[in-house]
């Protein structure tokens, strides 16, 4: 008998990390069932010439609200993604007594920059506990599959109610009921539990995330609630000021529940504060723990552009009006109205002009001061320029000595896995879901100021490397037996174009959008969802409820 599907004589990076090779993959009833040379198929797709891999899977998102109103997780299945976790920072809409609903609202506009109106319309809120959470989410089609976790401040206000959001110190009655909470979200089919303990997380009236400082009873006590279930992880993204007390708090955690813990890792500044963090992990995984630490591709950069939030006219009245902006008059009434209000806030040695296909590791020498100092012109007045044109970009993480290297440094740590995306969040002015196109195209074929990663290893990382740190042992492998999420990727032309601002979330909201070039089929389950970029009338996406085991 024929075969469903038949990708034929592809160059398979399979996701082990193995060099690849020219192979048929051959695939029935959602599943991969043999590589190599296979009989015909049903349908045949001709990969000559292509890189077949396994689907991304992207283990840091913020699709919380978005999965309860629309079907696409856009913008990451434009990026040959095909399994997002979203429930991240332990920020979240489950559970949730109606009294509350504002409160997390506010509390995800802040920190992950959804606009509040979006919520308010597009939240359908038909449900209170996380059982029902899951259910609701499971009521919509998807595109991709997906899954989700139990979150620290949901919870925190489920259980202590505005002494929760105050931040108060929890008793050990309340904490033993949220243990119970995240247990159950575990047992009912989270991937597992996540927490904030940053500063740079704030409510949108900004006040604090409610997890911020919350004591290491109450977390280790969280932790090992998860752990009697027997299954789940542990995440965390951290400023880590008491370096040491926090570490202590990640490893008791880590001891008291028996589970891996994940841990965001950015350079925050100038020098190696990345180093330091995945030195920690590293000491961690040799005394016997697993730790794992998440992160970026290239820099974190804010998209600076005439219609999102980072707009350094906003406070013109002339530009409110809605004047044309090619007008010299209308130009120099802007600079001036701007200058007079304390000017451009943004640092223009480090903003720079993104062209169609951007370069995201940009020499000093490209950057708006410096072109203007070339031209003899004001920074300001070249930037306005450049956003007329299209938007800016301002990397803010990872990009201190103004190179890659940092993030070469942690890409390439045996203890990280490729994350931190942030798709379906920071909506009008972060555009980083696009990371799995910058991983294999940037540093597997296009970098010009340091050493080429292999590209089967690249695969390997955000395949089965991602898939394994959160316990998906199903898919991210071209392996008979597992699942049939694959992309077919025309590797030569693989890129991704500049972001672009549209509106169409709820109430009209705007978003960063990017698109990419070079995913030629997308496949989730053997069908496919996306066709050159297009996608197709498919939805085949669904919740994975828990861990899932590897196929025997």
């Amino acid at each position: 008998m024929p075969h469903d599907l038949v990708i034929r004589a592809g160059t398979v990076a399979d996701g082990t990390g193995e060099p690849t090779r020219t192979a048929d993959v051959a695939i029935d009833d959602g599943i991969v069932v043999e590589i190599g040379r296979v009989g015909r198929g049903k349908r045949e797709v001709d990969a000559d010439g292509a890189l077949v891999t396994p689907g991304f899977v992207d283990i840091h998102t913020h699709y919380d609200g978005q999965a309860t109103w629309g079907s696409r997780f856009q913008p990451s299945s434009a990026h040959g993604v095909t399994t997002v976790v979203m429930g991240n920072c332990g920020v979240g809409f489950a559970p949730c007594k109606p009294a509350d609903h504002d409160a997390l609202i506010e509390l995800m506009e802040g920190v992950e920059d959804i606009p509040g109106a979006v919520l308010h319309e597009g939240l359908p809120w038909s449900w209170e506990t996380f059982d029902e959470y899951l259910d609701a989410l499971e009521s919509v089609q998807h595109d991709l599959d997906f899954a989700t976790q139990a979150c620290h401040v949901p919870i925190r206000l489920w259980v202590m109610g505005q002494r929760g959001a105050d931040r108060e110190r929890a008793t050990p009655t309340e904490i033993a009921a949220m243990g119970e909470l995240a247990a159950a979200a575990i047992e009912a089919g989270a991937l597992g539990f996540s927490t904030s303990r940053t500063k740079n997380h704030k409510t949108s009236k900004g006040a604090f995330t409610a997890s911020l400082d919350a004591a290491r009873e109450e977390l280790v006590g969280i932790a090992e609630a998860v752990g009697a279930t027997g299954k789940g992880m542990l995440q965390v993204v951290a400023d880590m000021d008491d370096f040491d007390g926090e570490l202590t708090t990640f490893r008791e955690m880590m001891g008291a529940s028996g589970r891996p813990l994940v841990l965001s890792v950015l350079q925050t500044g100038p020098g190696d504060s990345h180093t330091r963090r995945l030195e920690a992990i590293e000491r961690a995984n040799e005394d016997g723990m697993h730790m794992v630490g998440v992160v970026a591709p290239r820099a974190v950069g804010v998209t600076l552009s005439l219609d999102g939030s980072a707009n350094p006219w906003a406070a013109s009245p002339t530009f409110q009006t809605g004047a044309n902006l090619r007008d010299p008059e209308v130009k120099r009434r802007i600079l001036a109205e701007v200058e007079g209000a304390g000017g451009v806030r943004y640092p223009l040695d480090k903003v720079f002009a993104l062209d169609e296909v951007p370069d995201y590791e940009p020499a000093a020498e490209q950057s708006v001061a410096a072109r203007a100092a070339r031209e003899q012109r004001s920074p300001e007045e070249v930037l306005y320029d450049v956003l007329i044109d299209g938007p800016a970009y301002w990397p803010v993480m990872n990009y201190f000595e103004g190179n890659l290297d940092a993030v070469e440094e942690m890409i390439t740590s045996p203890h990280s896995v490729p994350g931190l995306g942030d798709g379906g969040a920071h909506v009008s002015i972060i555009s980083d879901a696009s990371f799995p196109t910058t991983l294999l195209a940037h540093w597997g074929r296009d970098r010009r100021r340091g050493d080429l990663l292999d590209v089967a290893w690249l695969v390997s990382r955000h395949t089965r490397a991602t898939a394994e740190t959160v316990g998906l042992l199903d898919r991210g492998l071209l392996v008979p037996g597992h699942k049939a999420d694959v992309n077919v990727i025309d590797f030569d032309n693989l890129a991704v174009h500049r972001p672009r601002i549209v509106a169409d979330l709820p109430a009209g909201g705007k978003r960063v959008m990017q698109s990419a070039d070079g995913y030629v089929h997308t496949f989730v389950s053997g069908i496919e969802v996306y066709a050159s970029g297009e996608a197709t009338e498919e939805l085949p996406g669904r919740l994975v409820r828990g861990a899932q085991p590897a196929p025997e």
